[in-house]
């Protein structure tokens, strides 16, 4: 598989980078690789689900990082494809112990990829609102027992979080905005 890796990996970048050959190689191999990623879970009604994500592969493909594995992308995709579908379905899919570890064996690295993405955000607000926010919002701890630990009153701690979490939002909506303008 690391080899098939390094292929799609480069072949995604040569694609994002204007080369249709190399995206067409690219959608033609991830076709079989996503028709056998399907087929273990849902069995013979995988083709719709195969379309699905490569359409949304070709829809996101402008988030894709290059420092992060691209089969892992790849298959962060499918699996939110393949819940919608269950979903849609009104069923529950039950799998074997053996088969367990493939449906979660990606989680480590789109854990890395929203923690990679939360600090970027972070990053971008002054240290004492980040570490506020940080405190509060990511680590649990309540406005009252940070108010107390930073000197600040419970009111002012409470307009400062909410007031760069707001402005995160707007950052984030921004940023968002000129990705789907720019793909």
């Amino acid at each position: 598989m690391i080899a098939a890796e390094a292929q799609y990996r480069d072949w995604m970048l040569a694609a994002l980078g204007g080369d249709r050959a190399a995206y067409s190689r690219l959608l033609a191999q991830l076709s079989g690789h996503l028709r056998a990623y399907f087929a273990r879970r849902v069995g013979t009604d995988a083709e719709d689900l195969v379309q699905e994500t490569l359409i949304a592969i070709h829809t996101k493909r402008a988030t894709y990082d290059p420092a992060l594995p691209f089969t892992a992308w790849v298959h962060g995709i499918a699996r939110y494809k393949l819940i919608d579908q269950w979903r849609r379905d009104k069923r529950r899919k039950t799998v074997t112990l053996d088969e367990a570890p493939d449906l979660f064996a990606h989680d480590a690295a789109e854990a890395a990829a929203a923690k990679r993405d939360v600090e970027k955000l972070l990053a971008k607000l002054p240290p004492r609102k980040r570490e506020l926010v940080r405190a509060i919002k990511l680590d649990g701890r309540s406005i009252a027992e940070e108010a107390k630990a930073a000197g600040l009153s419970e009111t002012l701690v409470k307009v400062t979080v909410h007031r760069a979490v707001k402005a995160l939002g707007q950052e984030l909506g921004q940023e968002m905005g000129g990705r789907r303008e720019n793909g």
